[in-house]
């Protein structure tokens, strides 16, 4: 029995510790590489640097039709960030008149800036100057390919319009395969009072006919860069609503980075301080708390991981309270074991008997913080859902670290000890 406890034991710590040197090291093997922890993770904007912007609304409306405007400008600020390829932004309402985007990574900050707040109306306009179609017209803009005169695939932009634009398109462009000219059968693109685009309809001689279908394509040479920066100007549009730049915060990736640098240091100082004090207090206790706490933050990361959280840094500060329920609960199990060692009680039945005179503390305060991080997650914005994200993984972790595995290990040092010497039990 004490045999089979120690190879378990020597096991899970070989497990740990392995696990460990994955994480802060990573491994390269061939072709096959485990990333290090500190690169796996997603970082959040005061982390990775980028840009928050928060706008309001600049209308009377109010209750069911601001909500509308709202959602609609949402929507469109959404295409366009999609369109700037900035992964992972956050876009959210705030109050009833304010939308706040937050962009990581993002290289060029004030091109983003200028995209994400425009609000002129995309204008199709013919030769003579008549306004034929605008931004509400246009159902979507995409990159496609098609075969060009030679026969090769060329890339092209693709339109779909609603069915008034695609009347008003039919008449227009049948209009304009008459003409002999290809200057007057040209229709300009504008936003922003800028002609971003300047298509010619085919004439009757060159074979084109009204387009009726309200599908048309935008030939002209593109790079797919270049086709996919029209579409996404003719598919983002206009804002419903203007909206006036309220704050706005650029935070450089350096800046960001120290910070994250140094907040590894000081996680890695406090759980050795932490490590150190428990196992001077608690002696074989405080060392599998220990065990426990290297475990607790190997499955918080993998977790953060997985699911793709951002690590801000209140996100850091919410791990790091979690670190602090976490040794909580240990102090609380730990004292209740000391406690029926004192009264006479073996140290495997006191083990047994703390953990369950203690499971409901434990399990009342982690639920509260729970709760708390729950609600700051639903009711909070940006940095503050990453607080209430990482303070429930780190509770939930800490809880299963605490109660079970921490219970585990300590049962299985007490039948190697033969749990007689109470001294190292820390009574």
């Amino acid at each position: 029995m004490k045999t089979k406890s120690i190879v378990i034991f020597t096991v899970i710590l070989a497990i740990v510790l392995g696990s460990t040197f994955l994480a802060i090291f990573g491994l390269k093997i061939g072709n096959y590489e485990i990333t290090r922890a500190k690169d796996a993770i997603d970082l959040g904007l005061d982390l990775a640097g980028g840009i928050y912007v928060v706008l309001e609304a600049q209308t009377d409306a109010k209750g069911v039709e601001l909500q509308r405007l709202m959602e609609q400008t949402k929507a469109i600020i959404n295409e366009r960030v999609d369109g700037l390829g900035v992964s992972e932004p956050n876009i959210a309402i705030e109050g009833n008149d304010r939308i706040r985007v937050e962009l990581a990574g993002i290289n060029d900050p004030q091109e983003a800036i200028e995209l994400i707040g425009k609000t002129a109306q995309l204008q199709f306009i013919d030769p003579n100057e008549n306004i034929v179609l605008t931004g509400k017209n246009v159902i979507t803009s995409e990159v496609q390919y098609y075969n060009n005169e030679l026969g090769q695939q060329d890339i092209a932009v693709s339109l779909e319009l609603d069915k008034e634009g695609t009347a008003n398109f039919a008449e227009v462009t049948g209009k304009l395969t008459l003409e002999p000219n290809i200057e007057d059968r040209v229709i300009y693109i504008v936003l922003d009072d800028q002609i971003i685009s300047s298509p010619a309809i085919q004439s009757v001689d060159e074979g084109g006919v009204a387009i009726s279908d309200g599908k048309a394509i935008i030939t002209g040479n593109f790079t797919l860069e270049e086709a996919s920066q029209l579409a996404t100007l003719i598919r983002a549009g206009a804002l419903p609503v203007e909206m006036k730049e309220l704050q706005t915060s650029v935070i450089g990736p350096t800046l960001g980075l120290e910070a994250y640098e140094k907040s590894i240091t000081a996680g890695a100082i406090a759980l050795l301080l932490i490590f150190i004090f428990m196992i001077a207090i608690y002696r074989i206790p405080g060392f599998i708390a220990s065990i426990g706490l290297v475990i607790y933050t190997l499955i918080t990361i993998l977790v953060m991981i997985l699911l793709e959280v951002k690590l801000t840094l209140p996100g850091i500060a919410g791990l790091i309270l979690s670190v602090g329920m976490a040794v909580d609960a240990n102090v609380v199990i730990f004292e209740r074991i000391k406690e029926e060692i004192r009264i006479g009680k073996t140290i495997r039945t006191a083990v047994d008997s703390g953990f369950k005179r203690a499971l409901s503390s434990v399990i009342d305060s982690n639920i509260t913080t729970i709760i708390a991080g729950v609600i700051l997650y639903y009711l909070g914005t940006g940095p503050i859902k990453g607080f209430g994200v990482t303070l429930i993984i780190g509770i939930i972790a800490s809880m299963l670290t605490a109660v079970i595995i921490s219970k585990y290990l300590l049962k299985l040092v007490v039948s190697i000890t033969g749990g007689k010497n109470t001294k190292i039990y820390g009574v």
